[in-house]
């Protein structure tokens, strides 16, 4: 299987980890902004990269036709 594929779920992974990281310091009322933020673009890389993977994916299917 092409890494491709499976690297925008390390995306979601870091979102995780940083949402969770975030929850924390929140309830010890500490700054917990920059881990939301970070979270919020790891979320959208993987929208992101998903997109971009199947659209490579479509391109090398037209490509090989």
């Amino acid at each position: 299987m092409k890494a491709y594929v499976l690297f925008p779920y390390f995306y979601l992974l870091i979102a995780l980890l940083f949402i969770y990281d975030g929850v924390i310091k929140f309830q010890n009322n500490e700054d917990y902004y920059l881990q939301i933020v970070v979270a919020a673009v790891a979320i959208f890389m993987f929208f992101f990269r998903k997109k971009y993977a199947k659209r490579m994916q479509d391109h090398h299917k037209n490509k090989q036709q």
